[in-house]
């Protein structure tokens, strides 16, 4: 969503300089179930989008809930399959952060699932211009393990992850 700038450039014209800004929803209290430590607690949509609404966007100082890119409506979890899916929706059709946003969010469920979790992390069908082609590279393994290995891209990846004040 940046033409340079954001958390990873050096400066630029601001793609989506005026976004629309969504209300959070508020946090899910634990139930009694929950906290029993002798009742298995399987892993479920809230869940996962708990884990990732609060990733920053790399070009806002806001989360990607508050911009309405990721959902909890847009979040599928078979725990008893260990899949998981998620769609996210960039708030331009020419989002060229799209791929960063995206692999962010894999990589924030790559930091917390277990790893027996197959995860499918796509763009909502409609709603980007390269739609397929950021899909590919985020579904393509050695893609992503080679982003993340290298410098620059892991830092940005972490400050987009990092807890902001």
């Amino acid at each position: 969503m940046v033409g340079g700038g954001g958390v990873g450039g050096g400066g630029g014209l601001l793609e989506n300089a005026n976004p629309l800004i969504y209300q959070r929803s508020g946090e899910r209290p634990v139930t009694a179930g929950e906290e029993d430590e002798q009742v298995p607690d399987s892993i479920d949509a809230r869940e996962i989008f708990d884990l990732i609404r609060s990733i920053n966007d790399p070009e806002h100082p806001l989360t990607l809930e508050e911009l309405n890119v990721v959902e909890q409506v847009r979040v599928q979890v078979s725990d008893p399959e260990s899949t998981v899916a998620v769609a996210f929706t960039p708030t331009i059709p020419h989002c060229s952060m799209a791929t960063l946003i995206g692999l962010s969010i894999k990589v924030k469920l790559l930091r917390s699932l277990p790893q027996r979790f197959k995860m499918d992390v796509h763009i909502t069908p409609g709603t980007h211009a390269s739609e397929h082609a950021v899909n590919k590279q985020l579904a393509d393994k050695e893609r992503v393990a080679a982003a993340l290995e290298n410098t620059h891209l892991l830092e940005v990846v972490n400050q987009c992850l990092s807890a902001r004040p």
